[in-house]
């Protein structure tokens, strides 16, 4: 049985307490006061309540630490210590739609030479289910006390892979459409559910054997893609390298199909 640390266990209570509030609100979408943040792009009052919850829990727990918000953008914190990296509803069209999809997704950054960050630690929760994913570096991805891993498929036939699909405003057509015809013909099935952070939590848990997306803002990815290489996988950019943050292209997978689907994707890309 897993044992969190502490840190962990601030995660899971701020989110779990930010929840209530989600659940509440889940199902009764015409209710609910909307503002559009741009093109078919939403924020409910739900999900900045949601915010303040997780902003008001974790800064009481670690003080001088900073935040990185989806709503609220970056707080200033001790320059030398982490930040948190928060997205309160990750599936915020799912959840005005009324579909049982969506997640809050916390990580850890913390401060390295350079000005780049690391993540360390990160929960993903989804309310619906009371499902916590929560990872660890060096101490591995874990589903409630289960510890997880990425699927052991090898042959792209049997393969399900999960994709976010651009929509108004937002993600490259051409790309993705390249990308997609590339890979649909070789593979079992490909998924859009609507939310990144349970893509990748759902690879590390071997669900899906695969995810690319592009466009992902940090409180989309970070907590996520600590979950999939702490339960062996990869993640890279769409090239196969390692700048997925500078290139924000994320293909995340488990070893066997690794280099199957990053050379159907160099292919798309140069074609």
């Amino acid at each position: 049985m897993a044992v969190t640390s502490g840190l962990i266990s601030v995660m899971e209570r701020a989110a779990r307490k930010a929840a209530p509030r989600l659940r509440r609100d889940f199902g009764e979408t015409q209710q609910l006061q909307v503002s559009r943040k741009g093109p078919a792009d939403f924020v409910s009052q739900a999900d900045k309540a949601a915010e303040q919850t997780l902003y008001e829990e974790l800064k009481r727990a670690r003080p001088d630490w900073g935040f990185l918000l989806e709503e609220g953008g970056a707080i200033e914190g001790d320059p030398t210590k982490p930040r948190w990296v928060i997205d309160p509803l990750d599936g915020t069209s799912n959840f005005l739609h009324g579909i049982p999809h969506f997640a809050i997704s916390i990580a850890v950054e913390e401060p390295k030479p350079g000005g780049r960050g690391e993540v360390t630690q990160g929960v993903v929760y989804q309310p619906v289910t009371d499902e916590t994913f929560w990872a660890e570096k060096g101490r591995g991805a874990w589903l409630h006390d289960r510890r997880l891993r990425v699927s052991a498929r090898r042959d792209l036939s049997e393969a399900l892979i999960a994709t976010g699909i651009p929509f108004l405003g937002h993600g490259d057509f051409p790309q993705f459409r390249a990308i997609f015809d590339a890979i649909a013909p070789e593979v079992a099935g490909i998924r859009r559910f609507g939310s990144a952070a349970l893509d990748l939590a759902w690879v590390a848990a071997g669900r899906f054997d695969a995810f690319w997306e592009s466009n992902l803002k940090p409180w989309d990815w970070a907590a996520g893609v600590l979950l999939v290489r702490e339960a062996g996988g990869f993640v890279s950019d769409f090239r196969g390298g390692d700048r997925v943050m500078e290139r924000n292209e994320f293909l995340a997978t488990n070893e066997g199909l690794q280099a199957k689907l990053q050379k159907l994707v160099g292919a798309a890309l140069k074609g």
